[in-house]
């Protein structure tokens, strides 16, 4: 999770007189954040965040979503060591619980353990694993930067995602119509020198391990996604929406290349709507325009048992007003310490966004959506 805590903001002429929500009402701890438009000019979408990582069981919180009318697709992640869960499997069934506790609110993007990649039976053993899943609900699957940077095959290679052994784990998510969300590469930033005014320097501060300027005995990023384009093009039947961006966040004409390139993909925003604060204003809106059947609005937000809930809402209430405020408002917003004006994007543009994006690219997303 990368956290953008952007506070306040004025009001805006674009659906009527501001309101305000708080993270939970019943709570006396819960600070209010001001929207900069009618919050239900935001709720009646039923908005979708296309990129979450809950695995905590809470009323509250489920409340908190109802509140809001925000829709999750909760996204488990193979990492090595998982940290708060004993096993892969620990983690995808602590995801199932928060979804089936949702009452439709969220649904479960599974994934694979790559770290099995040598083992003999490791495609088999995967497409098993995410079928089980899919008949449990999920509807998509997450491959995720370690492949790429991290995972390497047993003669000491990395691991592409083109790589051969891949393609039986991405036939049987195309043949039973599921969506590949690919989190591969990183930011630019990850490949260059420490920059103290990038919006990743505290992340790499943080994880050095992902940092790889300094790890010249690791793929280069255009090698990375050389290899995921390459993916793209030998699966066309294949949805995939690319994790942050496409890890193309720094030039929207790459990013829009991919988009005339590869009719099978699609981008989310999540942790880096950021960078569109950067590009020259009407340049980020009409990107946004012009593609505005490719790209999903996400977050990487998260909530872990060990968090208090309270807490966490109030952030991610922080982070929801603050990107509606960017995109549908033409006022000037407080986005990570920088004061920029909103984008004020068309209502459509907006709907698609933040939800018929997210239905026709991950399908079943929302109840009823499947087809």
């Amino acid at each position: 999770m990368r956290r953008s805590l952007s506070l306040c903001f004025a009001g805006s002429a674009v659906i009527g007189a501001a309101v305000s929500i708080t993270a939970g009402a019943s709570r006396n701890d819960a600070s209010e954040t001001v929207w900069p438009a009618d919050l239900r000019a935001f709720t009646s979408m039923e908005p979708v965040d296309t990129h979450a990582h809950v695995f905590k069981v809470d009323s509250d919180f489920y409340g908190f979503l109802r509140r809001l009318h925000m829709h999750l697709v909760d996204i488990v992640v193979a990492t090595k060591g998982e940290g708060d869960f004993h096993t892969l499997d620990t983690k995808i069934e602590a995801a199932q619980a928060f979804v089936k506790g949702s009452n439709g609110q969220a649904v479960l993007c599974t994934t694979f353990d790559p770290f099995k990649f040598s083992d003999p039976n490791f495609a088999d053993d995967a497409v098993r694993q995410l079928n089980r899943d899919f008949a449990r609900g999920a509807v998509a699957v997450k491959i995720w930067k370690n492949v790429g940077m991290e995972l390497k095959d047993q003669s000491g290679h990395f691991v592409m995602p083109d790589d051969p052994r891949l393609e039986p784990i991405y036939k049987d998510i195309a043949a039973q119509s599921k969506t590949l969300i690919a989190h591969l590469a990183e930011p630019d930033s990850c490949w260059q020198p420490p920059n103290k005014n990038s919006p990743d320097y505290s992340y790499y501060s943080e994880h050095p391990e992902w940092y790889m300027y300094n790890q010249l005995d690791h793929p280069r990023k255009a090698t990375i996604i050389q290899a995921r384009d390459h993916m793209l093009e030998e699966n066309p039947k294949l949805r995939v929406v690319g994790a942050h961006l496409g890890s193309l966040e720094t030039s929207l004409e790459e990013i829009g290349r991919r988009f005339d390139r590869y009719p099978n993909f699609a981008v989310d925003l999540a942790a880096r709507s950021v960078y569109l604060t950067l590009q020259p204003r009407e340049k980020a809106r009409q990107f946004l325009i012009k593609y505005q059947d490719r790209i999903l609005y996400g977050t990487d937000l998260s909530l872990y048992d060990r968090q208090n809930t309270a807490t966490e809402e109030k952030e991610w209430e922080k982070q929801y007003a603050t990107d509606w405020a960017f995109f549908s408002s033409d006022q000037t917003v407080d986005y990570r310490g920088r004061k920029v004006q909103g984008l004020a994007l068309p209502p459509e543009v907006l709907r698609k966004l933040y939800h018929d994006n997210a239905v026709h690219w991950i399908r079943g997303v929302l109840p009823g959506s499947s087809n």
